[in-house]
């Protein structure tokens, strides 16, 4: 299984999923996770899971299709680049199945790393 990481160590709001990382590596040894930017071509495995920080919720968030980003203004992909590239891929017909697991910003490091460790043992249990 290969988790994609998004995030930007430089900015505050969206720096958490790369924090996380390193003890989310240690837990799940057998999980690739890749970091990645959201602006650049990347290849699309069968089931896409990614972990990413979503303004406009409180708790962390599984989104199993790119629909509530789209229709809501409340809630919405931190980078708009990353929302655009995966409604392209979803149009071209390249975006066959996605998990996305959204941060808030606000959330605390162990809080994280304690929700995203079930939702991950969960989907692996699939």
């Amino acid at each position: 299984m290969i988790i994609y990481v998004f995030g930007n160590p430089e900015t505050k709001n969206d720096s958490l999923p790369l924090k996380i990382l390193p003890e989310l590596q240690k837990k799940f040894p057998e999980i690739k996770f890749e970091i990645k930017d959201p602006n650049e071509e990347w290849e699309i495995p069968e089931e896409l899971t990614i972990i990413d920080t979503v303004l406009g919720i409180e708790e962390i968030k599984t989104f199993e299709d790119l629909k509530s980003f789209s229709k809501s203004s409340n809630v919405s992909l931190h980078d708009f680049d990353a929302y655009s590239n995966l409604r392209y891929l979803e149009k071209l017909g390249r975006l066959k199945k996605i998990k996305i697991i959204g941060i808030p910003p606000t959330i605390s490091q162990e809080k994280a790393i304690e929700k995203i460790t079930s939702i991950i043992t969960a989907i692996l249990k699939l």
